[in-house]
Formats: structure tokens, C-alpha cells, sequence
């Protein structure tokens, strides 16, 4: 098996997504990818940091966010989202479609339909008061044309 990886600690403050989406799509940009994938990925991984900045710490800016994301043998991502913060209590219902526990937010209750909807698979792990892992794969199905 064939495996690069990189890994991105950086404080769970909004201004920061930008930065972790563009290392992480020049990393994957070294794929051949194409165009519309990457941006799947981009969008994924943008609700992923997302809400581990607006629920794991809710917007506190206290914590860490640690982002890694994998290429195996060239044609599969792992995007593994991590934080440290309160915890889901109900992971089944924070995954229902239009479900948020914050409803005063705009564009609340959305983040985990994002997700699935571009990756083939997301694993949500999570422990009340220590944190929640979101694991995100992807198949690269679209090369870019030479």
C-alpha cells in the first residue's frame, strides 16, 4: 500500500478554514484530480472544520482543531477532522437531515447532509466532553484531462 499524509494543527478560529481548505486541496491537487471532486472535497471538509469550530467549542476559540488527510495508492482520501471539545450526546440525531442544535444559526442542520452527500462515507465518532473525530473517505473517480 502506497500512503502520503498530511496533518494540520491550528486554533478552532473561522479566519483559519481558509488556510486548512487550501492545504489540504494543493495536497490533493497532486492527485490528478479532477476539478468537480476536488471541490466536493473542498465543501466537505469546509462543514467538517466548520462545525467543529461553531459546535465543538462553540465559537469560543479556545481550542485546537487537528486536521489529516490521507492519499492512499493514489486513488483514495481519508479526511480525518478532530477536536476537542463538548462532544456530540446524540450522534444518530445530529446526522438527521435539518436537524441543529443551534436554530437561531444560519444555514443550520446541514453540515452532516454536506458531507455525506460529497464523500462516499462519513464516520463520526464522539465522547461528551473530549471531542469529536469526523472521518470522511473518498474514491477518486475523475482524473483531469492531460
Amino acid at each position: 500500500m502506497n500512503e502520503n499524509y498530511i496533518k494540520i494543527e491550528s486554533k478552532a478560529k473561522i479566519e483559519n478554514l481558509a488556510s486548512i481548505r487550501v492545504c489540504v486541496t494543493s495536497f490533493l491537487s497532486n492527485l490528478n484530480i479532477h476539478f468537480d471532486e476536488l471541490m466536493d472535497i473542498k465543501t466537505a471538509l469546509s462543514e467538517a472544520v466548520t462545525n467543529a469550530i461553531d459546535h465543538g467549542y462553540s465559537q469560543k476559540n479556545d481550542g485546537i482543531i487537528i486536521t489529516e488527510a490521507t492519499i492512499i495508492d493514489n486513488e483514495k482520501i481519508v479526511i480525518k477532522v478532530v477536536d476537542f471539545g463538548t462532544g456530540i450526546e446524540d450522534i444518530t440525531l445530529a446526522m438527521t437531515p435539518a436537524y441543529t442544535s443551534k436554530p437561531e444559526s444560519e444555514h443550520a442542520g446541514m453540515g452532516f447532509t454536506i458531507m455525506e452527500s460529497f464523500m462516499d462515507e462519513v464516520i463520526v465518532d464522539s465522547k461528551i466532553d473530549n471531542g469529536t473525530v469526523i472521518t470522511m473517505t473518498k474514491t477518486i473517480r475523475k482524473r483531469k484531462s492531460s
